[in-house]
């Protein structure tokens, strides 16, 4: 079975990072690493609860340079160890529908020599949904926190 996705409402990063999988993944799934590194600077993440199956939750709480809190709820929908991550913001804990659903993600992880292909395709309910996270700064984002993963990653036995 194959199911087209609308490419007008995906925002995708593909990049290397040079670090081995098995420590992005550790920076992805471990909340007191995801902490340190998930937003982009000037913003901080404030905390992490991560319940790493599917339908577990995925919680963050950001902060932005200001000192106020930005909660974000969801869940996982899929996990492959090592390899897949794909959590959604349309639903809580319990399969508890949110008032405002935004995205689905998929990250997936593979190895390149030494380095991880790191990749994520964000898929949006909307084609304003997706425009909106375009114009917060998708790419610049998302690019400088996975800069931050990278650096971090590469101090992680793994």
């Amino acid at each position: 079975m194959s199911i087209d996705f609308p490419q007008s409402r995906e925002l995708v990063l593909d990049r290397l990072v040079d670090a081995p999988r098995p420590a992005v993944w550790r920076c992805w799934t471990e909340p007191q690493l995801l902490v340190r590194w998930f937003t982009p600077a000037p913003w901080s993440t404030k905390s992490a609860d991560v319940d790493l199956r599917p339908g577990g939750r995925f919680n963050t709480v950001m902060q932005d340079p200001e000192g106020n809190a930005h909660p974000n709820t969801g869940i996982y929908l899929d996990i492959a160890v090592g390899e897949r991550l794909v959590f959604t913001d349309a639903m809580s804990e319990g399969f508890a529908p949110s008032d405002n659903p935004f995205m689905v993600a998929t990250l997936t992880f593979t190895d390149e020599g030494h380095s991880t292909r790191y990749r994520a395709v964000v898929r949006h309910f909307s084609e304003e949904a997706k425009l909106k996270h375009e114009e917060m700064g998708f790419f610049p984002g998302w690019n400088a926190a996975a800069d931050q993963l990278e650096t971090l990653a590469k101090t992680l036995r793994h």
